[in-house]
């Protein structure tokens, strides 16, 4: 008997090509060969650590609208994760590239970042934890599909003096288990729910995976 489809394959599927497409954008070619100008990844750095904390903000609202105390724990172990683990990666190449953390912190979001954040905190606001579990899904699982994407391609991409950190902290084991983690909440949270429910949720992961591809071409040009 051919196995039901599960939801997270449903939006994968919906968007494959998009997220190949992700693969084939100058920022990320420049990441995986290694010669991607320091000056865009310096911007991309500030703009996606201001984007963390607001993806930090979208989690938290997972907590409050977690119906079990279940999927709070895990909502809230992604603000701990985010805080302490993703934002980590930021703070050592801000120090590196000599950004003070403050002033990243008083840095001008662009509008392009702006524009994502708020709709995944809007999503946040106004319905439910799936939504809110799907909002993310996309950031979440594109980062170590392009990561792993490298390293299939360039097995020594990790071992770049500059630019392996940011590979190795998106292909890393611990980043794949908080993955599978958030794919098997966003499951459960799913289950159940109308055909019309899930479209819903379809369009919320098409629209937050485009976004994602405006960020690339974001950093690319420098967008304020």
């Amino acid at each position: 008997m051919e196995q039901k489809k599960t939801v997270t394959k449903r939006f994968l599927d919906r968007t494959c090509d998009l997220w190949d497409s992700y693969l084939e954008h100058p920022f990320v070619r420049g990441i995986a060969d290694g010669t991607l100008d320091k000056e865009k990844f310096r911007y991309y750095m500030i703009q996606d650590y201001l984007y963390l904390i607001d993806y930090a903000r979208v989690f938290a609202l997972g907590v409050a609208k977690a119906k079990d105390l279940e999927a709070m724990r895990l909502f809230a172990g992604y603000v701990k994760q985010i805080m302490d683990g993703e934002m980590d990666i930021h703070r050592g190449y801000m120090a590196r590239l000599g950004i003070a953390l403050e002033d990243a912190e008083k840095a001008k979001a662009a509008l392009d970042n702006r524009s994502y954040t708020a709709y995944m905190l809007q999503v946040g606001y106004e319905e439910g934890a799936a939504a809110i579990a799907v909002s993310i899904l996309s950031c979440a699982l594109s980062y170590e599909h392009i990561a792993r994407k490298i390293l299939d391609k360039n097995p020594d991409a990790d071992k770049h003096p500059f630019y392996g950190e940011w590979i190795i902290g998106y292909a890393c084991p611990e980043y794949h288990d908080a993955n599978e983690e958030l794919i098997a909440l966003t499951e459960r949270l799913c289950a159940g729910l109308t055909e019309e429910q899930l479209d819903r949720l379809e369009e919320i992961f098409v629209v937050c995976s485009r976004y994602e591809m405006s960020f690339w071409d974001m950093a690319w040009e420098m967008r304020d």
